[in-house]
C-alpha cells in the first residue's frame, strides 16, 4: 500500500531518500530505493539535457490538456499509479541504493545550478525552474510513497 507523501522541493526529496536508506525501508511496490532514485535522476536529467524528439512530437498534441488537467493533479499529490513510463526511464534491477542516492543528490545539485534554462517537458511544455522543481518533487512523492521506513 502506498503511503501519502507530498514533497514540495528537491531538498525534501533528498532528505526523504536519505531517511529511507538509513531506515532499512520496506517496499510496497516493484522498485527499490536505488531504482526509484535512478528513475528520478533520469527524468531530472532530461529536463536539463533535453527529452528525445519522439517524446516531444508525441506529447505536443496533448500538451494543453495535460498541462491544464493532469499537471495540477500531479502537483496536488494525486498521481495515478500503473501508467507505464518510456523504456529509457525504467531502471534495471540490482542497483546499489547508496550509489543511486548519491547520484540523485549530484543530479539535484546540477539541476539547481543550470544556467542555460531547462528543456520543455514533452507533456506539460515550458516550465520555469520553480515549476519544474515542484513537478520533480511531486513525481518523487509518487514513487517514494511506495517505500516506508522500518523504524
Amino acid at each position: 500500500m502506498r503511503r501519502e507523501l507530498l514533497l514540495t522541493n528537491l531538498d525534501d526529496v533528498v532528505s526523504e531518500c536519505q531517511r529511507l536508506i538509513r531506515s532499512d525501508y520496506r517496499m510496497h511496490g516493484r522498485w527499490t530505493l536505488g531504482q526509484i532514485c535512478q528513475h528520478l535522476r533520469l527524468t531530472i536529467d532530461a529536463s536539463i539535457e533535453g527529452y528525445p524528439t519522439w517524446m516531444t512530437i508525441l506529447g505536443f498534441p496533448l500538451r494543453p490538456v495535460l498541462r491544464r488537467f493532469a499537471l495540477p493533479q500531479l502537483l496536488a499529490g494525486r498521481s495515478p499509479s500503473g501508467i507505464r513510463t518510456a523504456g529509457m526511464f525504467v531502471p534495471p534491477r540490482g542497483l546499489d541504493d547508496d550509489r543511486e542516492v548519491r547520484a540523485l543528490i549530484e543530479c539535484v545539485s546540477r539541476f539547481k545550478h543550470v544556467e542555460n534554462g531547462l528543456h520543455a517537458h514533452p507533456g506539460f511544455g515550458r516550465l520555469n525552474r520553480a515549476e519544474f522543481e515542484r513537478f520533480h518533487a511531486a513525481h518523487a512523492s509518487h514513487h517514494l510513497g511506495f517505500l516506508s521506513c522500518n523504524n
